[in-house]
C-alpha cells in the first residue's frame, strides 16, 4: 500500500485534531499557531509525508523537549501505512503463520546486516504479529512494545551484528569498530521505531486515534502536576492518598525496624567478653529508640500553590502516626496555626475551615513570605527543638517584598532539619519575584515536588 497521509479531503480535519492532541500533551500551541498549521497545507505536497511532518513541526514545536511528543503523535495521526482490518486482531485471534522465535531472530539479524529499510520495516511488522499483537481494550501501547522487546533482545542483536562483522573482516581497527557500532545502532533504532509505530498504528485503528494519543502522552495520575489536575483527577488523587499513606507507613516501619543499633553498651560488652578473654570480641549495643520527629509544616495556601498545599497537608496528616507530633501553619501574607482545624478527622472540612476561619490575610492577600516567617518566629519558634523537622511548602514568589531570610537561619540552628518543597519547575527558581535562592542557603534541602509520586518519595525520606 502506498505511503502517505490521509486523503486530501481529510487532511484539514486531521491536522486540527493533531494540533488539539499536541495541546493536551503539553505542547502549547496558540490559536495563531493553529492557523499557521492550516495555512501550511496550501504550500505542501500532501502526499509527501516527510514534508508534512517538518512543516507542521516548524509551526507547532517551540522547544526541543517537545519534539519527541510531536513525533509520537504524528505517527498516530499520519501513519506511514494505514491500518487494515486484518491488522487489528481481536483478543481471541491467534497470529497466523507463527514462526519459531529463534528462527525469526536469525532472519532479523540477516536483514539488519543487509540494512535495507523496507526489509527492516517488514521485520518490524512481523515482530508485532508474532510477539506484540494489540489485544484487549486498554490501548496499553507501552505494554505491547515491552512484549516485543522482551522477545527481541536489542542489545544481544547489537553484539551479534558486531561479531558477524568481525568474522567478515581479517582485521578491524578501533575506529572501524566504532563506525560499525554507530551504523548498527542506527539500524536497530530504526527497527525499534518501526515496531513502536506499527503498534501505535494498529492500536489507533482498533480503539480510536484520540484514545491512543491521549494514553501515549498523558502521564500516569501520580505523575501529573498538581496544577494540571482536572476536578475528576483531583478526586481520584484524593482517593489514592489513604492507600498510599498505608504503604508509606509500612515502608517507614520496616526501615526503622532494620535500622542501625543504638549506642555501644559498654557494661554488657565487658561482661560478655569476660568468659572468653575478649576473643572473639562481641560488642553489644543498647536498643535503638525509634526516632519519630516532630513535624512543623508551614504552607503557602495562596491561589498559585493551593492545590499543592492541599495534597501535601492531606498526606502528612494521614501519616501523622509516623511522627511524634504534627503542627500545621498556613499563610498567605500572614501566618496562623491551623492544627486544631484538622483534628476532627474530616480533612475536606478542615480545609474549608482553614480558608474561612484562619487569619491568613494581613494586608492585601498577596503572598508575603517575609512577614509570615517573621510572625512564625515571634509566636512559635520557641517550640522548635533538636527533635523538630520544619517543612516549608511554597514557590517562594514573594511579590518583591522583604525576605526575612534570617528567620530560616534561626530555625536551622534550632531544628533537626529544615526542608523546603517547591512545586515550581526548578528552571524557574530565582526568576522574577522568586527569592528561593535567598532562602535556599538556610535549608537542608530544597526539593522540586510537583506531583504525588515526588511527594510520596519525599515523605518516606523524612519520616
Amino acid at each position: 500500500m502506498a505511503e502517505g497521509p490521509p486523503p486530501v479531503n481529510g487532511v484539514l480535519q486531521r491536522v486540527l485534531d493533531f494540533v488539539q492532541a499536541l495541546r493536551r500533551a503539553g505542547v502549547g500551541t496558540a490559536l495563531s499557531e493553529d492557523i499557521d498549521a492550516v495555512r501550511t497545507l496550501g504550500h505542501l505536497d500532501l502526499l509527501d509525508r516527510r514534508q508534512l511532518r517538518e512543516a507542521l513541526a516548524a509551526v507547532t514545536v517551540k522547544s526541543g523537549s517537545h519534539r519527541r511528543a510531536f513525533d509520537d503523535l504524528f505517527e498516530v495521526y499520519f501513519p506511514a501505512r494505514p491500518a487494515e482490518l486484518d491488522d487489528t486482531p481481536d483478543v481471541t485471534d491467534e497470529p497466523a503463520d507463527e514462526v519459531d522465535p529463534d528462527d525469526y531472530v536469525r532472519d532479523l539479524l540477516d536483514q539488519l546486516m543487509e540494512g535495507e529499510d523496507e526489509a527492516i520495516r517488514q521485520m518490524a511488522r512481523m515482530a508485532v504479529d508474532q510477539f506484540g499483537r494489540v489485544e484487549g481494550r486498554d490501548g496499553g501501547v507501552s505494554y505491547f512494545q515491552y512484549k516485543v522487546f522482551r522477545a527481541v533482545d536489542i542489545q544481544q542483536l547489537l553484539r551479534d551484528m558486531l561479531a558477524r562483522q568481525a568474522e567478515d573482516e581479517e582485521s578491524i581497527s578501533p575506529l572501524q569498530e566504532r563506525l560499525w557500532r554507530d551504523e548498527f545502532e542506527a539500524r536497530l533504532r530504526a527497527f525499534q521505531q518501526e515496531v513502536e509505530a506499527e503498534i501505535r498504528r494498529r492500536a489507533a485503528a482498533q480503539r480510536g486515534i484520540e484514545q491512543v494519543a491521549d494514553r501515549m502522552t498523558r502521564p500516569s495520575l501520580d505523575e501529573v502536576d498538581f496544577f494540571r489536575l482536572s476536578a475528576e483527577e483531583q478526586a481520584a488523587v484524593r482517593s489514592q492518598i489513604r492507600p498510599l499513606a498505608r504503604k508509606l507507613a509500612t515502608r517507614v516501619s520496616v526501615k526503622r525496624k532494620h535500622g542501625r543499633d543504638g549506642r555501644l553498651d559498654v557494661r554488657r560488652t565487658v561482661r560478655q567478653s569476660l568468659a572468653t578473654g575478649g576473643v572473639p570480641f562481641d560488642p553489644k549495643f543498647k536498643p535503638r529508640r525509634p526516632h519519630k520527629p516532630e513535624l512543623f509544616v508551614l504552607c503557602d495556601v495562596s491561589g498559585s500553590v493551593a492545590s499543592f498545599a492541599r495534597f501535601t497537608l492531606m498526606l502528612v496528616h494521614t501519616l501523622q502516626e509516623q511522627f511524634s507530633k504534627v503542627r500545621s501553619f498556613a499563610f498567605i501574607d500572614t501566618l496562623d496555626e491551623v492544627t486544631a482545624l484538622f483534628e476532627e478527622g474530616d480533612f475536606s472540612e478542615g480545609m474549608k475551615r482553614m480558608m474561612t476561619e484562619a487569619e491568613l490575610v494581613w494586608l492585601d492577600g498577596h503572598s508575603d513570605y517575609g512577614h509570615s516567617f517573621e510572625r512564625f518566629h515571634a509566636e512559635y519558634a520557641a517550640d522548635i527543638s533538636p527533635r523538630s523537622t520544619v517543612l516549608i511548602l511554597g514557590d517562594g514568589r514573594n511579590n518583591y517584598r522583604q525576605s526575612n531570610a534570617w528567620v530560616l537561619q534561626e530555625l536551622q540552628k534550632k531544628a533537626r532539619h529544615v526542608y523546603w518543597l517547591n512545586p515550581e519547575p526548578i528552571q524557574f527558581w530565582s526568576t522574577g519575584d522568586s527569592i528561593v535562592e535567598s532562602y535556599g542557603r538556610y535549608v537542608d534541602d530544597m526539593v522540586e515536588v510537583r506531583n504525588l509520586k515526588q511527594l510520596a518519595a519525599f515523605v518516606e525520606r523524612i519520616a
